[in-house]
């Protein structure tokens, strides 16, 4: 352990045993730095490890400050129970419909998996953006390169060494968005007809993708703490003839959980024993809580079947429409897909997010947003632990800024998501999440703004609406 890394330890057993209360002003960088004999940087490091870890909160002028670290809720969402054969993807009318909902500020948007984007540390990417803009030469105002910007594959290549993987700026393909990262990882590898193994309950983008290209998927049972089964999906491939898995095994969508590295080098080795590539979404990664970040399954992929496909639009913005494959061996295959949907993607937008890499602000970006949104977890789950029926079940997101939520089998999210849209509140039904439509009684949340008043009566709103569906049933 480095020497950093124990005076933050010592700290958050402190905070732990209630030596230090929530709110309470922690010592001066100064004071730790004469208290622990360690050089005034060793203290800066130690606090921003602990804000790293959610334990403190930085206050300009001001100094550290402990702030409230919920404990893991009572009772977890149950292990997913999905129908064990391969279905055709449905819900699509009602993704459209979530996709198409208003936007306007007056509602509280619990629904939509969108970053902060107010945050401060955004706006030297805004000022590089306009400095490209007003200086533009004709090269920005050309197609970029098919594979995408030099620059900006060097930048991502050196933030992946943080996953583990040792990728070269050629293994690395620039998309627009992870939805063309998974769709075209998803043509490549497979032909209409063919079954994709998913976790359950999965992203609705990527379910559609499965959808729109004429393949059946099979949901495994997954946990909400460790992911997919990995028990499950063996006794799924040993009876059907799955050709993929694709799955958000790190800061997962929508449940949060992070699969323990062990599981991933386990479905490595199976996919292996199978001949089977997997997709993984890498899109949350980053978002991690815990400093450095997980290793990525790819990070053990000595054989090229792993399609690495993140983005950048849940870590910065998702209006940059800048997203990127790593596809190992089938490169070749993911860039013809590429090529006959999209050719190149926007070209502005990719020297722009590589110059702020480079200038140290995706870093500066990313270690504030973990804090903010490990706060806001906690004070989520509070809230929801405060308003909502007893037994209702809750995930504990590992990263990110989304929250599973399970309720009484009673209760219908669509109808609960229609009476709480007259009030200025939306929410995610659980059913998108499914290509069969499991999950009726269950909804995602998103965390992403700081807490306040107002998201604080969104919560309220919603839990007073399920008590009610339940007085009503009675």
């Amino acid at each position: 352990m480095k020497l950093y890394e124990q005076v933050a330890h010592s700290i958050a057993e402190r905070i732990e045993q209630s030596f230090y209360q929530t709110g309470e002003k922690l010592p001066s960088i100064r004071s730790l730095s004469l208290t622990h004999e360690v050089s005034i940087s060793t203290a800066q490091e130690a606090y921003r490890l602990l804000e790293d870890q959610g334990w403190a909160e930085s206050r300009p002028k001001s100094g550290f400050y402990v702030i409230n670290k919920q404990k893991a809720p009572q009772h977890l969402p149950d292990l997913s129970r999905p129908i064990q054969k391969p279905i055709e993807i449905s819900q699509w009318e009602e993704v459209l419909n979530l996709l198409c909902a208003s936007t306007t500020s007056d509602i509280v948007q619990l629904s939509r998996a969108i970053p902060d984007l107010e945050a401060p540390t955004l706006k030297p990417l805004t000022r590089i953006m306009s400095d490209l803009n007003k200086h533009a030469q004709a090269s920005m105002l050309s197609y970029e390169s098919l594979r995408g910007a030099d620059s900006l594959r060097l930048q991502i290549a050196r933030l992946m060494v943080d996953s583990g993987c040792r990728l070269h700026p050629d293994d690395i393909i620039i998309t627009t968005g992870c939805q063309e990262a998974l769709s075209a990882s998803l043509r490549a590898i497979t032909q209409p007809g063919d079954i994709v193994a998913v976790d359950s309950p999965s992203f609705y983008g990527s379910m559609q993708a499965i959808k729109a290209h004429g393949l059946k998927a099979i949901e495994i049972p997954t946990h909400p703490e460790t992911g997919i089964s990995l028990e499950a999906l063996e006794l799924a491939l040993e009876q059907w003839p799955i050709k993929a898995i694709q799955l958000t095994p790190t800061c997962n969508n929508p449940l949060g959980y992070t699969m323990p590295v062990e599981h991933k080098k386990r479905l490595l080795e199976l996919t292996s024993r199978y001949d089977l590539p997997i997709i993984e979404d890498d899109i949350y990664g980053d978002l991690s809580y815990i400093s450095p970040r997980p290793p990525s399954i790819k990070s053990f992929d000595t054989q090229g079947r792993v399609l690495l496909c993140s983005s950048f639009s849940k870590t910065l913005a998702p209006g940059l429409r800048i997203g990127w494959v790593a596809p190992g061996r089938y490169v070749n295959l993911v860039m013809h897909m590429k090529y006959v949907v999209t050719a190149s993607t926007s070209t502005l937008p990719q020297h722009a997010i590589a110059e702020f890499i480079a200038q140290g602000g995706y870093e500066r970006h990313i270690r504030k947003m973990r804090a903010q949104y490990h706060q806001s977890r906690d004070v989520m789950i509070g809230w929801v632990e405060k308003y909502f029926p007893v037994g209702t079940k809750i995930s504990y997101p590992q990263g990110g800024f989304v929250l599973w939520v399970e309720l009484s089998d009673e209760i219908d999210t669509v109808i609960l998501n229609e009476r709480t849209m007259r009030q200025n509140v939306s929410i995610a039904p659980g059913m998108l999440f499914s290509g069969s439509g499991k999950y009726s009684n269950c909804m995602r949340l998103n965390f992403t703004d700081k807490p306040s008043v107002k998201n604080e009566n969104a919560i309220k709103t919603v839990g007073n609406m399920v008590s009610k569906m339940l007085t009503d049933l009675l």
